[in-house]
């Protein structure tokens, strides 16, 4: 008896593990069905450590939006958008459906002071929203380092979405100070630092450079009204 009921166990325990709406299943990346990025101007990255390739997510133009679809978790920016001094980048995420892609949130928002993106040395801040209400403030200096702690924190100025499946949108802005370095959601500043927290060895390079925008693995959205404004 207790034989069966080990046996009956290990059954189920497999196949929570393989079912498609495990979230073990879901931490791997999914590679876009034609993927790659159409966007003219646009280039991208991958973090340090994906795997994959930069094809296996997608960047592409639908209408005015920017339409991104990952794949692993990638950075996108064009070369043209270059940000120094003072200055504030912002742009509208809207998720159309939320997790059509995962079981979990994942996030997407924008990044700055982007230096040797593209290579090993790449350098940024990035600052993401997610559509359960919570952010996250990250960079790459060459190695990831955190800025608000290991997982995603909550915030009343996130907006969260209704369920799966429904649309949520955020508004997400950058500022550069003087010193202070910024990140707002909706109109509300959510995280501050002193440049010299984001500056230096294994860290940002400068806070002058590309902006651009980054999304979570297995994630869909669209990016409208990129704008820098000194």
């Amino acid at each position: 008896m207790q034989q069966t009921g080990l046996i009956t166990l290990l059954v189920a325990t497999i196949a929570f593990i393989f079912t498609p709406n495990s979230g073990l299943a879901q931490d791997g990346d999914i590679a876009v069905e034609g993927g790659g990025i159409s966007a003219p101007g646009w280039t991208g990255m991958l973090d340090p450590g994906a795997e994959g390739q930069i094809d296996d997510s997608r960047l592409a133009m639908d209408g005015d939006a920017l339409h991104v679809t990952t794949g692993p978790q990638v950075s996108y920016w064009n070369t043209d958008n270059m940000a120094s001094g003072d200055y504030t980048v912002s742009a509208t995420f809207t998720e159309p459906e939320y997790q059509n892609l995962n079981n979990h949130p994942h996030p997407y928002g924008l990044f700055i002071g982007g230096n040797d993106l593209g290579t090993e040395e790449a350098s940024f801040l990035y600052c993401a929203a997610y559509g359960s209400g919570s952010f996250i403030v990250r960079g790459f200096g060459p190695e990831p380092f955190q800025m608000n702690g290991a997982r995603a924190e909550a915030h009343d100025a996130v907006n969260e979405a209704a369920g799966q499946g429904e649309s949520v949108t955020q508004d997400v802005a950058m500022s550069v100070a003087g010193d202070q370095v910024t990140c707002s959601i909706n109109g509300t500043v959510v995280a501050e630092y002193d440049a010299s927290e984001l500056v230096g060895e294994g860290r940002l390079r400068s806070t002058d450079g590309v902006y651009g925008i980054r999304f979570g693995h297995n994630t869909e959205g669209l990016v409208r009204d990129l704008t820098l404004t000194d």
